[in-house]
């Protein structure tokens, strides 16, 4: 695989989403009570924005992101700026362990295609101008799979599989063309979508496929999408199974997918949730070639503020040496720091804390 300019993924590296400041917690409260401004909403977000690339940096990520901080939700605010799909407020909420999240989801009212004017591709401009040439600006979307969920597709609008699919990559495609001419060169595609194919938690009996031809169809919109993409853009996967105030939504390691997805998409680097039990172990690695994607190994939890062992992090990585190559291991927290805006139940202190101990180990234990 050829390498990019960028060298991204990097031996330290996050998922993208970082806990958002109180003053942005108050300032949406002020704007949905009339007392300020949109305007002046996104002034605050941006010097927020502003603040935390900054100490990106001071921590040592050669990657930065916007923290997610101008969206609710990690996948809703991208998608419901597409042409074609609308935001709204279902009758339930998706069910986490041990909670129900707040209830928002998107759903199909039209053909689907790129809004030329989507706001995610202007506040991207503004983003890496504020970074410059201190980091590598990176921006995260939803992956087009997500599209695939139950309940999101219109069949009165899409009847037909093959036509929504070629809908939505040609969509992605121009999204991706549409960011890398802002100026982006490192993308990331987050997909819970596909890490629950491989769970046994999720019933797939209704979608009237199995769960291999689901597994072939997301590898299929997956490598379409990335098709002709740009040579110096990096684009990587990132597999999630849930992150909503440090819940989860389903347990299952990779070992359905891995024989497909993992061997054939055609991705710079796969982020990986590895930080507890329910992910289980790294067999599924022996499916990555050695020659291809990063391997960005989710050690880290991202739920809770507490540090872990140096010893326990060095030996699960000897042991995830034994199905990849060293020199493709790269570290990071196995999910964003706040996938919606509520956050995970840790300080904005520990997250610091805990992304500057992963950098300060990827030196020590990555080379």
């Amino acid at each position: 695989m050829t390498k990019t300019a960028t060298h991204a993924p990097f031996k330290a590296d996050h998922v993208g989403s970082l806990l958002r400041p109180e003053r942005i917690h108050i300032a949406r409260k002020d704007f949905q009570a009339g007392n300020i401004t949109a305007e002046e909403l996104y002034n605050i977000e941006t010097e927020e924005i502003t603040r935390v690339v900054d100490k990106q940096i001071e921590v040592g990520l050669e990657a930065v992101t916007d923290g997610e901080f101008r969206r609710r939700f990690w996948h809703t605010d991208f998608l419901e700026h597409l042409n074609g799909i609308e935001g709204y407020v279902p009758d339930h909420g998706f069910q986490f362990k041990g909670e129900e999240t707040e209830r928002y989801d998107v759903r199909v009212i039209g053909k689907i295609s790129f809004n030329e004017d989507h706001p995610h591709v202007k506040e991207f401009i503004q983003f890496k101008e504020i970074v410059g040439d201190r980091a590598v600006a990176k921006q995260t979307i939803p992956s087009p799979n997500q599209l695939f969920n139950a309940g999101i597709r219109n069949l009165d609008i899409y009847p037909d599989l093959d036509a929504y699919t070629e809908d939505i990559v040609q969509t992605y495609r121009d999204a991706i063309q549409a960011f890398y001419d802002a100026g982006c060169r490192y993308l990331q595609l987050d997909d819970v979508y596909i890490a629950g194919l491989n769970s046994d938690d999720i019933p797939f009996n209704d979608s009237g496929y199995s769960r291999e031809d689901l597994i072939e169809h997301a590898l299929k919109v997956a490598n379409a999408v990335l098709e002709n993409k740009p040579e110096d853009l990096v684009i990587t996967t990132h597999l999630c199974r849930g992150n909503y105030r440090s819940k989860w939504a389903f347990k299952g390691s990779y070992a359905k997918i891995a024989p497909t997805l993992f061997a054939k998409e055609n991705v710079d680097g796969f982020f990986l949730e590895y930080d507890d039990d329910r992910s289980g172990d790294f067999g599924p690695l022996d499916h990555i070639p050695s020659d291809g994607p990063q391997v960005v190994l989710g050690l880290f939890t991202s739920k809770h503020g507490e540090l872990e062992d140096k010893e326990t992090i060095k030996e699960r990585i000897e042991e995830a040496k034994q199905h990849v190559s060293a020199e493709q291991i790269c570290l990071s927290p196995q999910c964003g720091f706040a996938s919606t805006h509520h956050g995970n139940i840790l300080t904005e202190e520990e997250q610091w804390e805990k992304l500057r101990y992963i950098v300060e180990l990827s030196k020590e234990l990555t080379n």
